[in-house]
């Protein structure tokens, strides 16, 4: 029987000190723990791991998870170790060979982590890393804790905007509804433009792929047409990067637009890569004062030239939100789609009689989210930008 671990990741952190960088989602909740169980796991769950996002240690007990409290004895028994994100130092130091790691590991990004692991023989499944395939929805975390942030980004949009959403007929006049803009029509991007519509809003977007107009259109917004030439998706769904040439007949196509608009969302996340700049700061400066754009990625480069990672800051005042962390804030959603993707990648290969996980690497999903295992990086993407990053 496997022993399961469920990691707290904010550990001496309060509900009175909850700093805006601090990670509140867990991997596990009370239902989810229920059904390890039932799968025949051991599962211990470190002491106030879900206490950020709603969930009480008593019902992870009742759940029959083991609260513990000594880190460093928990992960030396734990077979199979659940995080949100990924192992501290201090936690890497802890770890030895056979375990397995699950978790948003941001292995394009973290290399340095990914082989001091390997190095130690430690298996890692990165969340990210799942395919976007019909089989694996239910496991795809990405998708799920996106669709959250695209929910998000526009509550703090509103939060920031000084007029409102909707269109409002009064005795004393008219309101027009606002106007926002959306560049990215994926995951997120599309759960914007959805909140958006559902707030009142008209929306507008643009994706470099005009193939998702027609779901831009279903959810009863308008979708910009830019000619960029040759763009498309790669086989996961993801859109391909733009040439230089491309990047600047986006910028100019998508000028007018930013300049009109209320509110500005920018979802381009390239997966792997470092994002583009879509957004100069000229544009942000051609835009109505107390208007706001809300950069996705700004901590991982920024779409918007000006925007500052875990901040609002302005330019001309117009409000710049780069605060990132967008599932944190509902966190007690995020946790609950998070810790089913968890279990359900788990339950596809879990063996109910021996209470293990069996790892099968004739299997696609296992093939590209496994990235490493018995001492070897395994993910021919990730061991290609690993080469790459070498070379350079």
């Amino acid at each position: 029987m496997s022993t399961i671990l469920v990691i707290n990741e904010s550990p001496g952190i309060t509900l009175d000190n909850v700093g805006v960088a601090t990670e509140k989602r867990c991997a596990a909740t009370p239902a989810t723990v229920k059904k390890m169980k039932l799968a025949n796991a051991k599962v211990l769950v470190e002491s106030g791991a879900g206490k950020l996002a709603g969930y009480l240690d008593a019902e992870y007990e009742q759940a029959g998870a083991e609260l513990v409290s000594d880190r460093k004895a928990a992960i030396e028994v734990a077979d199979i170790i659940l995080y949100v994100t990924r192992p501290s130092e201090a936690d890497i130091a802890l770890l030895r060979a056979g375990k397995l790691v699950v978790g948003h590991l941001d292995p394009f990004f973290e290399k340095s982590l990914i082989e001091k692991l390997v190095a130690k023989s430690v298996g890692l499944i990165s969340m990210e890393m799942i395919p976007r395939t019909t089989r694996s929805q239910k496991m795809d975390a990405l998708s799920s804790q996106s669709n959250l942030a695209g929910y998000v980004m526009v509550m703090n949009a509103v939060h920031q905007l000084s007029t409102i959403l909707p269109m409002m007929m009064t005795p004393s006049g008219t309101i027009k509804p606002a106007k926002v803009f959306i560049i990215g029509a994926g995951v997120a991007g599309l759960q914007a433009i959805a909140t958006a519509k559902r707030l009142g809003a008209s929306v507008l977007a643009f994706d470099t792929r005009e193939v998702v107009a027609e779901q831009v259109e279903s959810l009863g917004a308008k979708f910009l047409k830019i000619d960029l030439g040759e763009t498309g998706q790669t086989k996961d769904g993801y859109a391909n990067a733009l040439s230089p040439e491309q990047v600047e007949k986006q910028k100019a196509g998508q000028k007018q637009a930013i300049a009109d608009a209320d509110i500005v969302i920018t979802t381009a996340k390239l997966f792997g890569r470092k994002p583009p700049v879509i957004v100069t700061k000229d544009m942000v400066e051609a835009m109505k004062p107390g208007s706001v754009v809300v950069d996705m990625a700004a901590e991982m480069g920024g779409n918007v030239e000006g925007s500052v990672p875990g901040e609002v800051s302005q330019i001309n005042g117009v409000h710049i939100v780069g605060t990132g962390n967008w599932e944190n804030q509902v966190a007690k959603d995020a946790t609950a789609m998070y810790s089913n993707n968890v279990f359900n990648l788990l339950d596809e290969y879990w063996d109910t009689e021996k209470g293990e996980i069996a790892i099968d690497f004739d299997d696609d999903i296992l093939t590209s989210c496994v990235i490493a295992y018995d001492g070897q990086l395994r993910n021919e993407m990730l061991i290609n930008h690993y080469q790459t990053l070498q070379g350079e």
